[in-house]
């Protein structure tokens, strides 16, 4: 069979669809190659949420497309939010693109490939094909952790993204194919399983369940090697009093909720289209800190929405500083087309919005190293990572209240535990996003 490669870019649900796609290809006998240049297949599975990823994608499509001249590629496969996004430019302006799938026809990738109809480069308008099973997922991050995306698509309608005109509306998948997705990727190995969707707290609303979520994280509780479930992209409205109670219940949910909240002030959270108050987000954390009061809480905020002044941008600062978040996360605003937010008047300069998002990460700097001082002393579970991939003198791992790729992590000294193994150690020094620690002996008493 044929050598394939893939280029995997954007956000971790793009990740689980490039993963499903390399499992359904390796069980039907392809082989895969990390090496671009050796690969007779490559399929660049893109992003197309901002501008900024879309010149990601068209770059790594570009140099990819060169791999037909100096490298072994025959075929060249581009997939994803871009490719739902800008079919007929992609195919017009770059010829050597084979064929062309949407976010809708993964499925079909390995039909298509075994049919090499040539005359056919443009299938995203196929009638969409979803993945029932995962259990075939070919993981690209390391054994001991995994994302596990719960629905595709979003329902929402926030002035300025483009998701779910690219992904439609959301389906939550049945919570049988979830947990036996879990269970199986347990049994690999698996003991941190992030929970993601474009929308995790709505799980299950379109299948008429009733507390989904909750239920559906009872049901992984239950499966025997998950240690450790976190719960990414939860919107919040919907984040509602029996999810929360039943985190503070089970252990082996984390303690750490990310819930993006774009902006505070409710002139913003109304133009941006938000279902959510100032009044209701203050509510939602003040219920969080109540029954879990060890819960770390990221979030994200846009800055330079059309139409933010200065006192807009003031009062998000001011809420930040008052509600001392755990990791943020700052955007500044990009201007997409499709978007009902791109026909909006007011403007706010490039310059502006850069200028506005370095301010709020200066102050959350501070209000990240004053939270990690407090640690200092404490007694964490921890998760080994093993060696730094660009230090590969120190060794490293994470607390359950930092999620992989977007927080910090804790640098372990004296270590020699394995990778993937949940050890206790004491938190010895702290600096702005990272801690330092060491192994103790004996657990005693664990502070989460």
């Amino acid at each position: 069979m044929k050598k394939v490669g893939m280029v995997s870019l954007g956000c971790p649900k793009n990740t689980v669809d490039s993963e499903r796609v390399l499992g359904d290809l390796v069980t039907s006998g392809y082989d895969l190659t990390p090496d671009e240049d050796d690969a007779e297949i490559i399929i660049v599975n893109t992003c197309g949420f901002i501008e900024s990823a879309k010149k990601e994608s068209i770059d790594a499509i570009l140099e990819m497309a060169r791999k037909k001249i100096d490298g072994k590629c025959q075929k060249l496969i581009v997939t994803g939010c871009l490719a739902e996004r800008h079919t007929q430019e992609l195919l017009d302006e770059i010829p050597e693109i084979d064929h062309m799938l949407g976010v809708g026809q993964y499925p079909l990738l390995k039909n298509i490939l075994e049919e090499g109809d040539f005359d056919n480069r443009n299938h995203v308008a196929t009638p969409a094909e979803y993945y029932e099973s995962y259990t075939d997922r070919l993981l690209t991050t390391a054994f001991y952790t995994a994302y596990l995306k719960i629905a595709e698509g979003c329902s929402n309608r926030c002035a300025f993204c483009i998701i779910p005109k690219m992904r439609g509306p959301m389906r939550s998948r049945s919570p049988e194919s979830i947990l036996a997705e879990a269970a199986n990727l347990a049994q690999r190995g698996v003991k941190e399983f992030n929970i993601i969707s474009q929308d995790t707290t709505m799980y299950g609303f379109d299948l008429a369940m009733k507390d989904g979520l909750a239920r559906l994280l009872k049901g992984m509780a239950k499966i025997d090697g998950v240690e450790w479930m976190r719960l990414l992209y939860c919107y919040p409205t919907f984040l509602n009093s029996d999810v929360i109670d039943y985190i503070a219940s089970e252990e082996k949910v984390c303690r750490y909720i990310d819930v993006p909240l774009q902006h505070t002030h409710d002139e913003m959270l109304k133009s941006m289209k938000r279902q959510e108050t100032e009044g209701g987000v203050r509510k939602m954390i003040d219920e969080l800190r109540l029954k879990i009061p060890e819960v770390a809480l990221r979030t994200t905020f846009i800055t330079g929405f059309p139409g933010e002044t200065d006192e807009h941008f003031k009062h998000m600062l001011r809420f930040i500083c008052e509600m001392q978040f755990d990791h943020v996360g700052i955007f500044t605003y990009s201007d997409e087309e499709g978007t009902t937010a791109f026909d909006y008047p007011g403007r706010v300069p490039e310059e502006v919005k850069k200028e506005r998002k370095n301010i709020l990460m200066e102050f959350q700097k501070e209000i990240a190293l004053r939270k990690n001082q407090e640690k200092v002393g404490q007694i964490k579970s921890v998760l080994v990572e093993g060696f730094d991939a660009q230090e590969n003198y120190i060794m490293t791992g994470r607390l359950a209240s930092q999620a992989p790729d977007i927080d910090g992590q804790v640098i372990l000294e004296k270590c020699e535990a394995e990778p993937g193994e949940i050890i206790p150690v004491r938190i010895n020094a702290a600096a702005d996003y990272d801690l330092v620690a060491e192994p103790i002996s004996q657990p005693i008493e664990l502070t989460e």
